[in-house]
């Protein structure tokens, strides 16, 4: 996959259900989001992005730490972004089901 210096992963979390979102800064200044329905949006800058991200009640996974993880329903030792060769076989990992805690 063609994974960028300028990529960074954002999740939401709904239940045991996680669904991820890759935000890229683009070289023009630009960005844009790739979701879980395997769309790429366009944003005109990065804090565009960010902010149509956090609306969404995204957070972004490289600022969590453990405890904000516990908040959500998982541990980070359970949860690694998806990655794949290219983005249409990264679409069908953009929405991870956790097992259930035992």
């Amino acid at each position: 996959m063609n994974n960028s210096a300028h990529d960074r992963w954002w999740l939401a979390t709904l239940g045991r259900t996680l669904i991820w979102a890759r935000l890229r800064e683009l070289d023009a200044g630009t960005a844009e989001v790739f979701d879980s329905d395997g769309a790429t949006l366009p944003f005109d800058s990065v804090d565009t992005a960010r902010a149509a991200l956090m609306d969404a009640e995204f957070v972004e996974f490289e600022g969590l730490d453990e405890s904000d993880a516990l908040e959500r329903g998982f541990s980070l030792a359970e949860v690694t972004p998806p990655q794949a060769r290219d983005d249409a076989s990264l679409r069908a990992l953009m929405v991870q089901t956790l097992g259930a805690r035992g």
